[in-house]
């Protein structure tokens, strides 16, 4: 009797793992979706080397709608969503939305292949080294998370975990409305 008693007691230990497995990237998804610090002022008080080694300051880019990518080349989702934020690259590129990707663990040399295989037409940025900027953008333990920040350097939105090309343009058109811009 015993026996079965633990087999029983094993079974619903392994459902509740099993339905806890599921439930929880669409926990993340859910919870990484909802404005977070919306139209609080963004910390653009860093300086990171993108892949070339060049310096790129992220003050530079107040004035422009920015789209903030943290990413890493072995993150599968991360790699689903390059070829949206590619083609919104070049989509709003006159509307001067900047999309910037931060590989949060690669060396450049490894971010330069993978940018080339790819076809990342935007700038990508090496976040390996880098804690604090990664600790204060929320993508220190979990990538891929996603900012996107107004032309006055206000956050529109942050979003942890994947999600579409659809998605991702959504977001874009509020920013851009939200900014007093049409879409």
């Amino acid at each position: 009797m015993k026996t079965m008693s633990a087999m029983g007691t094993r079974w619903i230990l392994a459902v509740v793992a099993a339905a806890a497995i599921a439930v929880w990237p669409v926990w993340l998804s859910t919870k990484g979706s909802a404005p977070a610090a919306t139209g609080a002022e963004a910390n653009l008080d860093f300086t990171l080397k993108d892949m070339n080694g060049a310096d790129v300051r992220l003050a530079d880019f107040r004035g422009r709608p920015v789209i903030l990518n943290f990413w890493a080349t072995w993150c599968g989702p991360c790699k689903a969503e390059i070829p949206a934020l590619v083609a919104l690259a070049e989509q709003y590129k006159s509307r001067q939305l900047t999309v910037l990707g931060v590989s949060v663990d690669d060396t450049p040399e490894d971010l330069r292949d993978f940018a080339a295989e790819y076809r990342i037409n935007y700038p990508v940025l090496v976040g390996m080294g880098h804690d604090k900027f990664q600790e204060t953008y929320d993508a220190l333990m979990v990538v891929p998370v996603t900012w996107f920040i107004r032309a006055d350097g206000t956050v529109y939105r942050k979003h942890q975990g994947p999600a579409t090309r659809e998605w991702f343009e959504e977001q874009v058109k509020g920013m851009l409305t939200s900014s007093g811009e049409r879409p």
